[in-house]
């Protein structure tokens, strides 16, 4: 599938100034990528360090409603605070909602998960893959501002695996365990133990004054 270049802008946030590029894939779907301190086009010098990138797929219940049912929310934050912090890097936001099956049936998911099954198997009971996300627009979308090697922020060695196989390097995977809590413990568990995600940190919820 391919993927073209649009158009860029800035975009002040609370973290800082971003660099918003627009791509878009045959299908007419959109993604973003939010960049500091990566030039246009140039690639970046080899004796330069990797930039600091993450890897995020939609979720709009974590993102935007600031759901507690899973971390995605917490992680975006915590990505663009450190990115703003390193100086150089990017957010690759992939419109993929729900592990690729869909806001309406992350949802038919979740009234599963409600019933006490977990994220993976109440997909399976949809008859949907466990994760059906793909990675082939990483490549493109990082070429655009130079980049072959990157320090990924992420808990998952599947996108590790999935960038070294579309060329592109990882000289570091770096953990972000953030937003964990007493609604979303069991969903971060499953992730550890039944889709591979490594977490060097215990899942100890973090202290949520606001339900006191």
């Amino acid at each position: 599938m391919s993927y073209q270049f649009i158009t860029s802008a800035k975009l002040p946030t609370t973290y800082g100034i971003f660099d918003m590029h627009m791509f878009e894939n045959a299908a007419g779907q959109e993604h973003v990528m939010l960049t500091v301190g990566l030039p246009m086009v140039a690639p970046l010098a080899q004796s330069a360090p990797a930039p600091l990138v993450r890897i995020h797929s939609e979720c709009l219940t974590g993102d935007a409603f600031s759901s507690l049912k899973c971390d995605c929310g917490p992680q975006l934050n915590a990505a663009m605070a450190a990115i703003q912090q390193a100086g150089c890097g990017a957010i690759l936001y992939l419109r993929q909602e729900g592990r690729g099956i869909g806001l309406t049936n992350k949802i038919r998911a979740y009234a599963l998960q409600d019933q006490g099954h977990d994220t993976l198997d109440a997909n399976l009971m949809l008859g949907l893959p466990a994760d059906a996300r793909v990675y082939d627009m990483c490549g493109p979308m990082l070429a655009h501002v130079g980049v072959d090697k990157v320090r990924l922020l992420t808990n998952n060695p599947n996108k590790v695996a999935y960038l070294n196989e579309y060329g592109i390097e990882v000289t570091e995977r770096v953990p972000l365990l953030v937003g964990v809590n007493h609604h979303n413990s069991a969903y971060l568990a499953t992730k550890r133990d039944r889709m591979g995600h490594i977490f060097s940190e215990e899942l100890a919820p973090e202290v949520d004054n606001s339900e006191r």
